[in-house]
This record gives C-alpha cells, structure tokens and sequence, in this order.
C-alpha cells in the first residue's frame, strides 16, 4: 500500500543491488526493482509503480549500453518515502555525462534508439546525475506520488546534469 500523505511519516525503505553490466543485468534490475515495491506493497499497477519501472529499465540499459566498464558492474538503489521513490543507477564511466537531446539532434521517427532520458524526463518529476568519486558517476531520478507530483511539475522537471542532490 501507498504511504498516505495524511498519516505519520514511516521511514524511508531501501533496496540495493550490484549487477553485471550486460543486458541480462539491465533486465534483472527491472525485474527486481518491480519485486521490491511488490514487497513494500505498492501496487504494481499504480501509476508511481509503472514510472518507476519505466525509469529503471531506462537507466539500467543506459549503464550497460553508455556506461560499461568490461569486468565492472552496475549498481541499483531504490528509496521509497512517503513523498515518492528516488531510482539511482550508478556505472563506471564518470566521463560521460547524461543529457537530453535538444532539438536538432533529437532522433528520427525510424531510429532505433536515443529516446530512454526523454522517456526519463517525461516520468520523472525530476532526475540529474553526479560524479561520486573518480571512477563512478550515478544518474538519479524522482518519481513523487499523487498530489506532490502535482504540485512539482508545476515548476522544473530537470536537474543540470552533475547536481548535487543535497
């Protein structure tokens, strides 16, 4: 069940996980993350939960296709509060930044590819990215529930990307 705005705060909930930086691992991460707000008890078919997979799969498969490091893994971090749930991904390729494509290099209606961070934009309340350390950067991304999302989205959806989250 969704934590409800009206009751007390319960403390936030967190998943973890560190998978290999292939395509079966990108899966895997979508697949785990949906068994662990199952567990916690979000429905799976609530709007929250769906934009919530969504993102995953889309920072999952950008960490294996953008972000590999052979012989390095990727890493999963899920937080759930009462105001939403923050997606983390973190890889080994600080050196390359996410951002949107803008408007003359957005992808064609046939290409194949290029659209997961406007898939990210659009059911995220917010996302950015930040180096953590030399060799690691992590993309994150809020996906908040009911009435917050409402009241979000009526300012900026995007962090500058390499924001600090604090």
């Amino acid at each position: 069940m969704l934590p409800s705005p009206t009751t007390a705060p319960a403390p936030a909930r967190h998943f973890r996980i560190q998978l290999s930086s292939t395509r079966r691992g990108a899966r895997l991460a979508r697949l785990l993350v949906e068994r662990q707000l199952d567990e916690w008890g979000v429905p799976l078919t609530a709007p929250v939960a769906r934009a919530v997979l969504a993102v995953t799969a889309e920072l999952a498969a950008n960490a294996v296709t953008h972000g590999r490091t052979p012989g390095r893994d990727f890493e999963v971090r899920l937080s759930l509060t009462a105001a939403g749930v923050r997606v983390e991904v973190s890889d080994t390729r600080p050196d390359r930044l996410p951002s949107l494509p803008d408007a003359a290099s957005q992808p064609s209606e046939t290409a194949a590819g290029g659209r997961g961070l406007l898939l990210v934009d659009a059911f995220a309340t917010r996302w950015g990215c930040e180096p953590r350390g030399e060799f690691v950067k992590t993309v994150w991304a809020d996906v908040l529930l009911g009435d917050q999302a409402e009241m979000e989205c009526a300012g900026s959806r995007r962090a500058p990307a390499a924001v600090s989250r604090r």
